[in-house]
């Protein structure tokens, strides 16, 4: 019969043990993962560079990150070749973890290659289709949606100039203007305002008679986005000259869902921000590379908006809020 030294000895020996195996398990787990993102769009495009901040700031500390970038805003009909470059790169690298940013990256990259193909997961972010149409969530697949504020940027309009009952809006002609559009046509007969029109011109020469016409027609009008409309001589017009050309034009208040439209012009705005749909889609790979299942982690949504104003713009349109409207919004001049 074993004493109480004995049991108490056993005991000792039972939870160093227990306590080394613990630890040699830690020593074996992967220190660093890797990770693949892959960009629906080009490396200097501002929204891409608010998604890897969002990104590196959440994933740096335990993961390498390679970037691969699509380039479909400039070049859409060499998708394909992107995504299959994309893959390759894929292979090559045998990465723990995909994120995909934005909805190209879901038609030619994950939907063909990735989803429900491989055991490696993939997190979504800035994808404004109803996940439905990619068939998400998958097995391997889940993440976040983009979605604008539509109805906190009228208000913030009514806020600054006042009577917001109509507005149009104007972007250019691509699959995700098609998707946003959609997605708006959807929201319509919820917003607080009434949509006149969706202007996509596809020349400079077009969006400026556009701007002109509405002035009458309408209070207020949106620019969603104007990359890859073209001038004269068919050479693509920089984002500055389109909207600030479009804004002038217009005359009158305009608004946006994007920084880069307001710095250029607009007048405000309440913004998707890029670093949160980055934080969102490390936060959800962060989970599942410790284990967490994929049905645990369902499709989610950007909620946070960020309210901008160009001072620039509304001294030029001689607006005088009231001090409370400023308030929390954050205030930038033209470029």
């Amino acid at each position: 019969m074993k004493t109480l030294q004995q049991m108490s000895l056993i005991r000792l020996i039972f939870f160093l043990l227990l306590f080394a195996f613990a630890d040699n398990s830690v020593a074996l787990a992967k220190e660093r993962y890797d990770v693949l993102v892959v960009f629906s769009y080009e490396q200097d495009y501002l929204w891409n560079e608010e998604v890897r901040e969002g990104l590196e700031k959440a994933l740096k500390p335990y993961a390498d990150l390679t970037f691969f970038y699509m380039n479909t805003k400039v070049a859409l009909e060499q998708g394909a070749e992107k995504a299959a470059e994309a893959y390759a790169l894929y292979q090559l690298l045998h990465p723990d973890g995909v994120i995909a940013v934005d909805d190209n990256a879901q038609t030619l990259f994950v939907v063909p290659y990735l989803k429900n193909k491989t055991a490696t997961p993939v997190v979504f972010c800035g994808v404004n289709a109803d996940p439905e149409s990619y068939g998400y969530p998958a097995e391997n697949v889940t993440g976040v949606l983009e979605r604008y504020h539509f109805e906190e940027t009228l208000s913030l309009n009514r806020q600054l100039a006042g009577r917001t009952e109509t507005f149009a809006v104007m972007v250019n002609k691509s699959p995700l203007a098609q998707l946003v559009v959609s997605r708006l046509e959807k929201e319509k007969d919820k917003l607080s305002a009434r949509l006149v029109a969706v202007l996509q011109p596809e020349t400079l020469a077009e969006a400026i008679d556009m701007a002109k016409e509405y002035r009458e027609k309408v209070d207020l009008l949106m620019l969603l986005t104007l990359k890859g409309i073209v001038d004269a001589r068919g050479v693509h017009v920089s984002d500055k000259k389109a909207i600030s050309s479009v804004v002038d034009a217009f005359n009158k208040p305009t608004a946006a869902t994007a920084f880069f439209v307001i710095k250029n012009g607009a007048l405000s705005g309440v913004l998707a921000s890029g670093q949160e749909q980055g934080n969102q889609a490390a936060l959800f790979l962060t989970k599942l590379l410790n284990g967490v299942s994929i049905t645990e982690l369902p499709i989610t949504r950007n909620y946070r908006g960020k309210r901008m104003i160009n001072v620039t713009t509304m001294k030029k349109l001689g607006i005088l809020p009231e001090p409370m409207t400023l308030r929390g919004a954050t205030l930038i001049r033209s470029e």
